[in-house]
């Protein structure tokens, strides 16, 4: 079962990795990049702003994360405390 499951992962990557290659095999239809970014300063600008909107956002989420975590091995804790405490008498 094991083998099959390892088999089945290798070749799921294995696809995966090629559509990439098989994206890019077409060199005359390609994108020129100079016109996608060749809207003005005001354009980057905003665009920056929004990504930092995005970045000053995730720092509370990262520490209400962080705080429900430690929130959950605390109780852990007092849990095994209270499990050992019992086994003791």
């Amino acid at each position: 079962m094991k083998s099959v499951r390892t088999a089945l992962t290798t070749l799921a990557l294995s696809v995966v990795g090629m559509s990439t290659a098989f994206a890019s095999a077409d060199h005359a239809n390609h994108v020129d990049t100079s016109l996608t970014y060749n809207s003005g300063i005001l354009v980057l600008a905003f665009a920056g702003f929004l990504a930092l909107v995005v970045v000053v956002q995730t720092i509370p989420a990262v520490i209400s994360l962080y705080n429900m975590i430690k929130k959950t091995a605390e109780e852990s804790s007092r849990q095994q405390q209270a499990v050992r405490a019992n086994a003791r008498d």
